[in-house]
């Protein structure tokens, strides 16, 4: 769970799984363009790729190939895992308090 909130830390990560969700199974070439034009992002490809790395070793970015093309998916289950812990009233508290 810890590796989760790392990659939330970052804005440009949190705008890359903006853009995953707005539409799935983009190129890092695609996620580059949109991170310049929409959000004003001037970070190279190769920081982006680190970025989706992250993503990935958080579990919450998945990659398919199709043909030349790497494809990234946004995964939601950690982020519903995350969630849950404070959302779920059938979890009760966890420090004793009431």
């Amino acid at each position: 769970m810890a590796d989760v909130y790392k990659a939330l830390a970052d804005e440009t990560r949190r705008l890359i799984l903006d853009e995953l969700a707005a539409r799935d199974g983009q190129t890092l070439f695609e996620l580059c363009s949109l991170l310049i034009s929409r959000h004003g992002v001037g970070s190279s490809r190769q920081a982006i790729s680190q970025h989706l790395a992250v993503l990935e070793a958080a579990g919450l970015v998945t990659v398919r190939w199709q043909g030349r093309s790497k494809l990234h998916y946004l995964r939601r289950a950690p982020l519903v895992g995350l969630t849950q812990r404070w959302l779920d009233p059938e979890r009760g508290p966890t420090c004793g308090s009431t």
